[in-house]
């Protein structure tokens, strides 16, 4: 095993929300991933997440991303800009430009750099005809960082698998449980790192609901979701104002 450390950089995806452990914190696809890592390294290995839910672009770049370079890890995830192509302020020009650097700056260090093409979340959420344009710019411009650079990517929008509901939480817009076990048997793969296969299993589709049902859902998910985010945005305030790192320094995976 040639990774001795891990850290995980980005927003809600990487911190692990909605794939609760029991006392309500979050595990997610990078505590996954870091567990077998730790598995096949041995009780040197060293984990760091300084993911953080509803954290934008410029601040990831601004604060994780010079504490991540200091930690001078062997293996680094990279996942930026899913809060950005939601605003209203998305700048795509600043951010593509952004990602290549940081990208850039990860492997000048000699640290194996993991990426994602983000699935297409948009499918099953009202604003599709905005921001799907904006998932797939981002989503080239992952794809030609990790050409430039030689980094790792691993390409949800390309795995139609993310279109089953059972593969996201109640709010339509973070991971399940099933969601980031899926995620983080893709990041094992890509790593060449062999993971249980009940990861990469997925639910069959739920049966069709009807119209009426269907209808009401929608209805309590705008109220319990949609309206509380719309208020934040107006408001000026984030899901992570509150929050910090889970894992903010290196550490052993077991505590």
């Amino acid at each position: 095993m040639r990774w001795r450390s891990f850290v995980a950089v980005g927003d809600s995806f990487t911190e692990g929300m909605d794939d609760p452990y029991p006392d309500g914190s979050y595990r997610g696809w990078a505590d996954l991933v870091a567990t077998r890592l730790a598995a096949e390294a041995g009780p040197d290995f060293r984990y760091a997440n300084l993911a953080i839910r509803g954290r934008l672009f410029p601040d990831i770049v601004a604060n994780q991303v010079p504490e991540a370079l200091a930690m001078k890890p062997d293996l680094v995830s990279f996942a930026a800009g899913g809060n950005d192509v939601l605003r209203r302020t998305f700048d795509p020009e600043t951010l593509v430009a952004r990602f290549d650097e940081i990208v850039g700056r990860f492997r000048a260090t000699g640290a194996d750099v993991v990426i994602f093409r983000f699935a297409d979340v948009m499918a099953r959420l009202p604003g599709q005809r905005l921001v799907k344009p904006r998932v797939e710019l981002l989503n080239r411009a992952v794809g030609e960082a990790a050409e430039r650079h030689g980094a790792i990517m691993v390409d949800l929008y390309a795995d139609d698998t993310y279109l089953n509901p059972t593969l996201w939480g109640i709010d339509r817009l973070h991971l399940s449980a099933a969601g980031h076990r899926r995620v983080a048997g893709q990041v094992l793969d890509a790593l060449g790192v062999g993971c249980d296969e009940q990861w990469l299993l997925v639910p069959p589709h739920p049966a069709p609901t009807p119209w009426l049902a269907a209808r009401a859902a929608d209805a309590r998910w705008a109220g319990q979701h949609l309206a509380p985010w719309i208020k934040r945005r107006l408001t000026g305030r984030s899901s992570g104002d509150t929050v910090t790192a889970k894992r903010p320094m290196l550490g052993p995976i077991s505590d």
